[in-house]
């Protein structure tokens, strides 16, 4: 499934279906990546700032440092992420999936967010 006619998106996808797993400090910021499938991919460093990952499945994927600030994580599966020093300040994380997900005292959850929550 195509969640964007980006360019940018159609290589990830092509280069994930391919084996690809490295998509370090890749820029996405602002990209439609609804339902996206990038299970166990190194996206560490970033930019995925007002990016709509809806339904996306990033379980087990390592965002560590990634920015995620204002991005529409809804529904999406980040179960087992690393997510050590992640911006998440002003994400949208309704119904997301966080079980066993890494995180620290660098991590920036949106304020006011309950992670007990989402941890099932």
């Amino acid at each position: 499934m195509e969640p964007s006619h980006s360019p940018q998106v159609y290589e990830i996808l092509t280069s994930y279906a391919s084996g690809e797993r490295n998509f370090r400090e890749i820029d996405l910021s602002q990209a439609n990546l609804r339902a996206i499938d990038l299970k166990g991919a190194d996206l560490s460093y970033a930019d995925f700032s007002e990016a709509n990952l809806n339904s996306a499945n990033l379980r087990g994927s390592d965002l560590s440092y990634a920015n995620l600030s204002e991005a529409d994580l809804t529904q999406t599966d980040l179960r087992g992420a690393s997510l050590l020093g992640t911006d998440l300040r002003g994400a949208i994380l309704l119904g997301t999936k966080l079980a066993k997900a890494d995180y620290d005292d660098t991590t920036q959850f949106p304020t006011g967010f309950d992670l007990t929550q989402h941890i099932d």
